[in-house]
């Protein structure tokens, strides 16, 4: 939750498992870069000090938001990754066009979690405007993306401990 009363970088890193047997798949919208770029350092930084190994994390791009999806299901089809974190931005405009993104990427990740049982970490951040995105990529909020990153190591750990 991304409020005055949440920070998104905030959590124990206690309950956090040791990621170094771990194989991860980030894909990243090209879309709003300055922001995705930030929410991609704090989920490999996170990931980097939890024990993930940089070879055994994999890095995507496409173009925008929507696409995300596509791009997640491809990596999880194509490659051996225990989990899959999608990160992008849709900042608010003039016309719904937001709410039909907002809305197709929530319900294509959440059909993928379910399709593949795996994990598919949503780290899409959907503000009112830019300076609510640069809060909540690195800013007084914190970082998405760190969120998504201990988000799918506590999600592969759970997988592995009902094996």
């Amino acid at each position: 939750m991304a409020t005055s009363l949440k920070n998104l970088s905030d959590y124990d890193i206690q309950s956090v498992a040791n990621a170094k047997d771990m194989k991860f798949g980030i894909v990243v919208a090209e879309w709003n870069t300055e922001i995705t770029e930030a929410l991609y350092q704090g989920a490999y930084d996170t990931l980097i000090k939890h024990g993930a190994l940089e070879e055994n994390i994999l890095k995507k791009y496409v173009p925008g938001t929507f696409e995300l999806t596509l791009g997640a299901q491809l990596v999880a089809e194509k490659t051996d990754v225990d989990a899959i974190m999608v990160l992008g931005c849709v900042i608010q405009g003039e016309t719904r066009h937001f709410d039909f993104i907002c809305h197709g990427v929530t319900q294509g990740i959440t059909d993928l979690n379910l399709n593949y049982n795996k994990p598919f970490i949503v780290g899409v951040l959907t503000t009112d405007n830019q300076q609510q995105a640069l809060d909540r990529a690195g800013g007084k909020h914190g970082n998405k993306g760190d969120e998504a990153a201990f988000t799918a190591i506590k999600m592969v750990n759970l997988s592995r401990s009902l094996d």
